[in-house]
C-alpha cells in the first residue's frame, strides 16, 4: 500500500502534523510518502512540485495569478484587521501540480491552498484512486476562511462574509462555496473520506451541505513521546537563559503574532498578576519582536528543532494557550507530552484535550481575568501543577501518542481499500456486461 500525503509544506505550523504523520507511517512499514509545494525538510521521501518553466505554462500561471489577485483586491481595504487566512479555492497551477503527483494506491490531501486547484483536484486524480482528506481547519468546507471566528455562514452559502468587510450576499465568498459544491456534487460518497483530529471539526463537517454527506472519522494527532518529553527543568533554563527562579509562563504559535491566538490577550492577563510574584513570559514562535510589553519577556524566536522546543516546554511551568478558535492544537499535545499542565480556553479541540483540574485548567474564550486567575493558581500551586504534570504525560502515553495516530490511519487506509476495491471491481463487471 502506497500513501501519498498531500500538502502545501512539510514542516511549519500545524502542518507538521502530517509530516510527523508520514515518518510514523514508514515506521510502520507503510510506503509513505509526501507530495509539497515547499520542502522545508531535508528528507529524500517528502517530493517537491516542480512549477513548469516553458513558456506557455508561464504565461497561464501569470493569467490565474492576475485573476486570483483581482477577485480578491476589492476587498483589500474593506477586510477587517484580526482575521485569520482567507484562501481562494484556485490556485496558479490549475492541474499542473497534480501531473506530478507520484502514483498511489491513496492520496491523504492536508492542505490545498496556494497549490492544489479545488476544482481540477478531483477531475484530474484517478476515479479508482481513494482520498482521504485531513482536516486541520475549516478551509475545505467553507468560502475561503480557515477558521469562521463562530460566524456560522459556512452552513448556508457564505456570502456577506465579515471577514471580507463584506455586505454583498454573492461576494468572492458566495463564489468560492458554490464552485466547491459544484466540485465536490460530482464526487462519489465512496471515493471521499474525511478525518478530523477533534469532534468539534467533525461537528461543523456534519452542519456543511457541501461536505455532510461524506463519512468522517475522528483521528486525534499524536506526539512523539520520546522527542516531547520531560526533561531536566534546570538545564532547559540554563541553555536557554531563562533565570532559574522565575515563574515561567510559556505561549507557543506560528506566527505568535496569529490574532487567532491570543497572545495580546494572554498579555493583559499576565499584566494583572505580574507585580504578585516573579513572572516571566516566554514565547516561542516567529514575530516576537513586534511584541510590545513591559512584563519580563524572552522570545525564544522560531524553534524549528523539536528537541530544543521540549526544552522550552520543560522549562515552563505552565504552557499558555488563549485562543479564540482551534481545531487540535500540537502546542496543546506537545506541553501535555512534557509534563507541563496547560492553562487553555474552553474551545474547540482545546478542551477535548485538556481534562479540566486533571492535566490543566480551562477558562472562557477571550476572558483576561479568568485567564490571569488560572494561571496564577496553577503558578502558585507547586504541588499540584507537579501531580498534573504526571497526568499530563500519562495522558499522551496512553491515548495520544503518535505511534497511535498512525496505526489508527494505517487501519482507515486498508479499510477504505477493500472497500474501493470492491466498488472498482463491481463497476467495471457492470460496464462490461
Amino acid at each position: 500500500m502506497r500513501v501519498v500525503h498531500l500538502s502545501r509544506f512539510d514542516r511549519g505550523g500545524g502542518i507538521s502534523a502530517a509530516y510527523r504523520l508520514h515518518c510514523a507511517l514508514r515506521r510502520l512499514g507503510v510506503d509513505s510518502l509526501m507530495f509539497v509545494a515547499e520542502r522545508r525538510s531535508g528528507d529524500p521521501t517528502v517530493i517537491t512540485f516542480n512549477a513548469p518553466k516553458d513558456p506557455v505554462s508561464r504565461v497561464r500561471r501569470r493569467l490565474r495569478t492576475l485573476q486570483i489577485d483581482r477577485a480578491f483586491g476589492r476587498y483589500r481595504q474593506s477586510r477587517p484587521a484580526g482575521y485569520e487566512a482567507f484562501s481562494d479555492d484556485r490556485t496558479p497551477h490549475g492541474a499542473d501540480s497534480l501531473a506530478q503527483l507520484p502514483p498511489a494506491d491513496v492520496v491523504n490531501v492536508h492542505s490545498m491552498f496556494h497549490f492544489v486547484d479545488f476544482g481540477a483536484f478531483f477531475r484530474t486524480v484517478p476515479e479508482q484512486v481513494p482520498v482521504v482528506r485531513t482536516l486541520h481547519d475549516m478551509s475545505f468546507f467553507t468560502g475561503g476562511c480557515h477558521l469562521d471566528a463562530g460566524c456560522g455562514q459556512y452552513a448556508s452559502g457564505c456570502g456577506a462574509c465579515p471577514q471580507l468587510g463584506s455586505n454583498d450576499g454573492r461576494d468572492l465568498s458566495r463564489q468560492i462555496w458554490e464552485r466547491k459544491r459544484s466540485a465536490l456534487q460530482a464526487v462519489d460518497p465512496a471515493r471521499l473520506h474525511l478525518v478530523t483530529p477533534s469532534r468539534w471539526l467533525a461537528e461543523a463537517v456534519g452542519r456543511s451541505p457541501l461536505v455532510g454527506r461524506f463519512s468522517v472519522t475522528v483521528i486525534p494527532h499524536g506526539v512523539d513521546p520520546e522527542t516531547f518529553a520531560p526533561r531536566d527543568r534546570r538545564f532547559a533554563r540554563e541553555v536557554l537563559g531563562i533565570p532559574q527562579d522565575a515563574r515561567v509562563v510559556l505561549f507557543v504559535a506560528e506566527p505568535i503574532t496569529r490574532p487567532v491566538k491570543r497572545l495580546s490577550l494572554l498579555v493583559r492577563a499576565l499584566e494583572q498578576i505580574a507585580d504578585r510574584m516573579d513572572l516571566l513570559l516566554v514565547t516561542a514562535g516567529s514575530g516576537g519582536a513586534r511584541i510590545s510589553t513591559s512584563l519580563p519577556y524572552v522570545d525564544l524566536g522560531e524553534v524549528r528543532n523539536e528537541r530544543l522546543l521540549s526544552l522550552a516546554y520543560s522549562a515552563a511551568d505552565v504552557a499558555a494557550v488563549p485562543s479564540q478558535q482551534e481545531n487540535f492544537p500540537l502546542t496543546v499535545l506537545e506541553a501535555l507530552a512534557c509534563g507541563v499542565p496547560v492553562v487553555g480556553s474552553a474551545v474547540g479541540g482545546i478542551k477535548e484535550i485538556v481534562r479540566d483540574g486533571v492535566t490543566g485548567l480551562l477558562v472562557p474564550p477571550d476572558d483576561a481575568s479568568a485567564l490571569a486567575s488560572a494561571t496564577e493558581e496553577l503558578l502558585r500551586g507547586v504541588a499540584r501543577r507537579d501531580q498534573m504534570g504526571m497526568a499530563c504525560r500519562q495522558l499522551v502515553l496512553t491515548e495520544y501518542s503518535l505511534d497511535l495516530q498512525a496505526r489508527r490511519y494505517a487501519d482507515l487506509y486498508a479499510q477504505i481499500l477493500r472497500r474501493s476495491e470492491g466498488r472498482y471491481q463491481v463497476s467495471v463487471a457492470a460496464v462490461a456486461s
